[in-house]
């Protein structure tokens, strides 16, 4: 059987409230996701969803507990190789899209390869085929604020999917979509995740 993509084992993340109040935020959380799996994590506001998600993406560190991507475990290395890890194997859609204003969607898109190290002709290559299949052909030279917020976050998923992840992180993607909007995201995103065998 494969590795999971994401493995979390006995997590523990805490906050301190003064001197003498601490707040457990996450207590011995254990979970597993295996290649081309989808889940989603349900629980009442202020439970801890965004933290469990910034700590499976390598965002904030857990007290406790240890974390392995691909069967690697990775919580004790240093800040640039977990820089590393995340650009090549986890990728990121918010609520919020993120894009940056003074770039193209094609740059945008392009952006991480590129930051990974990929030659700009390959990135801008990658980026385009990506614009392609989220359905945003001839819209590679339009900045964020020339596409509506359903295109922006096409982008942004496409933005995730340039460095072809092994995991797909997703926290209220669809949060400022209207109904018509979210139907035809998540289409998109469960056919490109079903083509890619993409863990979410």
């Amino acid at each position: 059987m494969n590795n999971p993509v994401l493995e979390l084992a006995a997590i523990e993340k805490s906050y301190s409230k003064g001197s003498s109040n601490k707040i457990e935020v996450l207590k011995g959380v254990n979970l597993k996701l295996f290649p081309g799996e989808t889940v989603a994590l349900v629980a009442p506001s202020g439970a801890g969803k965004s933290t469990l998600l910034q700590i499976s993406g390598l965002l904030d560190k857990p007290l406790g507990g240890k974390i392995f991507i691909n069967g690697t475990e990775i919580q004790n290395k240093n800040d640039n190789h977990l820089t590393m890890i995340r650009r090549r194997e986890i990728g990121f859609v918010y609520q919020f899209h993120h894009l940056l204003p003074e770039l193209t969607a094609l740059e945008n898109i392009g952006l991480p390869a590129l930051l990974a190290g990929t030659n700009q002709a390959e990135a801008i290559k990658n980026a385009s085929l990506l614009l392609e299949q989220v359905n945003l052909s001839g819209k590679e030279n339009n900045a964020p604020n020339e596409l509506s917020g359903g295109e922006r976050q096409r982008v942004a998923i496409a933005r995730a999917m340039s460095n072809n992840p092994s995991c797909l992180i997703m926290d209220e993607p669809t949060g400022n979509l209207d109904t018509k909007n979210v139907e035809n995201f998540m289409t998109l995103l469960m056919d490109m995740i079903s083509i890619k065998n993409v863990t979410l």
